[in-house]
């Protein structure tokens, strides 16, 4: 509207304008800008690779894609070096190849496509609710059931921009389910599945259990002297290749930060 890349009988088009019948639209849609990024050479823990998509396994403290306070030393930079211009246009110049993302303190195992047809056909999965993505966390104090589902609306939280909130207001549906793995003194290790996919979603629905996730301050947990942000690895991530059609399982051994929580506990 404002970059007038749509016009309407020759006029540029307003926000709320009415549509009569009788218009003539014309949607310009501009070039494809070239990568504003620069490579750089950061080490990856791929796990798997072929020329449609990759698979990642990434470490706590990374930032996925660039942002307000990262413009450097993100999983995209790592990306851009390791594969070149060989990755997914879809999501734009600063997210190329990124199908989902995992918060910049969660580590574990996302997928990256390498080209649009992977790149839709993974997103595809993602939305009928067919991509596999199990997580384990510790969270603090002791369920209620030894297993269960949190069936919770999530959006943003009207009075923290930088939070989510099980809300019925502007939100959308989520399901998390869970099964306790092992109890300590005041904290359960936790094996999570997710059936939906949305922003900070198992931190969001384990506070709103009561039990907020280990070290995770922003949503009621306390800060762990072990490690920073929360104790949450995204560890099993299974998807049909959606070129190939194979069924893809894949599993990462906890990270040394998890593990020593772990112990410490034991």
């Amino acid at each position: 509207m404002q970059n007038g890349l749509v016009t309407v009988n020759d006029k540029p088009a307003l926000k709320k304008h009415p549509v009569d019948e009788s218009d003539t639209i014309v949607v310009r849609i501009p070039q494809a800008k070239p990568y504003e990024l620069t490579p750089e050479c950061i080490p990856l823990d791929i796990r798997y690779e072929d020329e449609h998509l990759l698979v990642v396994n990434k470490p706590k403290g990374m930032v996925v894609h660039p942002a307000a306070g990262h413009a450097s030393g993100t999983l995209v930079h790592a990306l851009l070096y390791h594969c070149g211009d060989s990755l997914s246009g879809i999501n734009g110049v600063m997210r190329p190849g990124i199908v989902h993302r995992i918060d910049k303190d969660t580590s574990g195992l996302l997928m990256v496509a390498k080209n649009d047809i992977a790149h839709q056909g993974l997103a595809e999965q993602i939305k009928d609710h067919s991509f596999y993505r199990c997580y384990q966390t510790v969270v603090t104090g002791h369920l209620r059931e030894e297993s269960g589902t949190v069936h919770a609306p999530i959006g943003r939280n009207p009075n923290n921009r930088l939070k989510m909130a099980v809300t019925a207001t502007a939100s959308k549906d989520a399901i998390t389910h869970y099964r306790v793995l092992k109890s300590f003194e005041g904290y359960d290790h936790v094996e999570v599945r997710l059936e939906t996919g949305r922003t900070h979603q198992i931190r969001v629905h384990m506070a709103h259990l009561g039990h907020p996730v280990a070290g995770d301050t922003l949503y009621g947990g306390q800060a762990s002297k072990m490690f920073e942000g929360q104790c949450l690895h995204a560890k099993t991530l299974g998807f049909v290749h959606p070129v190939t059609g194979e069924s893809m399982l894949f599993d990462s051994e906890l990270p040394p930060y998890f593990e020593q929580f772990l112990q410490t506990l034991r």
